[in-house]
């Protein structure tokens, strides 16, 4: 017979009308954020495997190029935290529905660019717009879901965030290869528009929404907060520094493999893109390297592993440097594993503008690394971008040896007498 407790505990799940696997909504709500991650990334980085196309056109450098990459993602870092407090007022779903309905009407325009200059102006439209959805995603999934259903419903949003990056690469390449960069725009923003009208059509509406009242004053002193804390301020550098050398890379590598001596076409170098599908593997492997090594030692193999990868990128041989890909990419995704899950776990209060502040600095990263790698490029080859990424690289080694230090400092103070 059950007893009390279980039947206490059987009423309190019943009672409990947030989304669970099996339940009705759950699988719409699941595909239409599949579907919106997707969208908001292929539109992200759409320009990227497409950047000596755009250089050749515009008679344009790569650092000048690169700025269609940066302007996206810098106005997206830019805009994250403002447009996370938007969301409290104005709802969540609401949020998303406009801020992927604006990227995409963007999407539609940036193939009819005349200039790098209207293209990147554009591309900075579609990044501020875009920063209106990750952080109302992960706050829609928190209220309309059941805790233990989180994680995974988390996890396939995060899924097509991936895929999205990586497709859009690849579908923009193929596509520039036999029509022109023009129309690999162009096909990524009429998929993004299917997305887009997918993820309106099936995301069930906000029950457990609760509008809040906009208090600038209240947000400052939380992000005046979250910045004086000397582990978030670490964490936030350790994801801006690690998307630093991933931006660099993947801006400026198809530049590299345009050249002799490689000399690939630009459909095979999208193609190269596939590689993400290593980061899904490295990022679900954090959680065990951590249990095992602990933080600051899955940081130092995660950062092991991107400085051996950099270094075999210097080869002349595509094999090696195919490697070299591999191991900066696995890197990467293992190091902001970790960094942007122990924000959420270090933040006691204000989680959600801890997790802004992290994606605030990881764009911004990327927004750097492209630039920066590009203009390494431009002065040095790929030599040049390899530099600025073991500096990178470095600055993640510092940050973590002076957290352990200041850990040790901090542990002396509290028991002098263990020491």
């Amino acid at each position: 017979m059950p007893s009390a407790s279980t039947k206490a505990a059987a009423t309190t799940a019943s009672a409990d009308t947030r989304l669970a696997p099996g339940a009705p909504g759950h699988r719409r709500m699941s595909l239409a954020l599949f579907a919106a991650g997707l969208a908001a990334f292929a539109l992200l980085y759409s320009t990227q495997a497409l950047l000596p196309a755009i250089s050749a056109e515009f008679g344009a450098t790569a650092s000048a190029a690169s700025w269609t990459v940066s302007a996206a993602t810098g106005a997206l870092a830019l805009c994250v935290l403002p447009l996370s407090a938007l969301s409290e007022r104005f709802g969540r779903r609401t949020m998303m529905i406009a801020s992927l309905t604006i990227a995409v009407a963007v999407a539609l325009l940036v193939p009819l660019a005349p200039n790098l200059e209207s293209l990147i102006a554009l591309r900075a439209i579609q990044g501020a717009a875009l920063a209106g959805l990750p952080a109302s995603a992960m706050a829609y999934l928190a209220e309309e879901v059941r805790p233990k259903a989180l994680v995974a419903a988390i996890g396939l949003f995060v899924a097509g965030n991936s895929i999205g990056g990586m497709s859009g690469r690849l579908v923009t390449g193929w596509v520039a290869q036999m029509w022109g960069w023009r129309a690999g725009l162009a096909a990524v923003g009429l998929t993004s528009l299917v997305c887009a009208l997918a993820f309106r059509a099936l995301l069930p509406r906000a029950r457990h929404f609760t509008p809040g009242t906009l208090n600038p004053k209240a947000l400052a002193r939380t992000v005046r907060g979250h910045l004086a804390d000397p582990l978030l301020m670490r964490l936030y550098v350790i994801g801006a520094l690690f998307m630093t050398v991933f931006g660099a890379v993947y801006t400026v590598i198809g530049y590299r493999l345009v050249e002799a001596p490689f000399s690939l076409p630009q459909g095979v170098i999208g193609s190269i893109f596939l590689i993400y599908l290593v980061g899904t593997v490295a990022s679900a492997a954090a959680g065990r390297l951590v249990g095992r090594l602990g933080r600051r030692g899955a940081l130092f193999l995660a950062v092991s592993t991107t400085a051996a990868g950099l270094l075999f990128s210097l080869s002349d041989s595509l094999a090696l440097v195919l490697v070299g890909l591999v191991l900066i990419t696995a890197g990467f995704f293992a190091g902001h594993a970790v960094a942007s899950s122990s924000v959420s776990r270090t933040a006691k209060t204000g989680r959600a503008q801890a997790s802004a502040l992290y994606q605030s600095a990881y764009y911004l990263g990327s927004s750097a690394g492209g630039t920066l790698g590009a203009i390494a490029f431009h002065a040095g080859g790929w030599a040049g971008t390899v530099l600025i990424g073991l500096v990178a690289v470095l600055g993640v080694v510092s940050v973590t040896l002076y957290g352990s230090h200041s850990a040790r400092v901090a542990e002396r103070r509290l028991h002098p007498a263990a020491v």
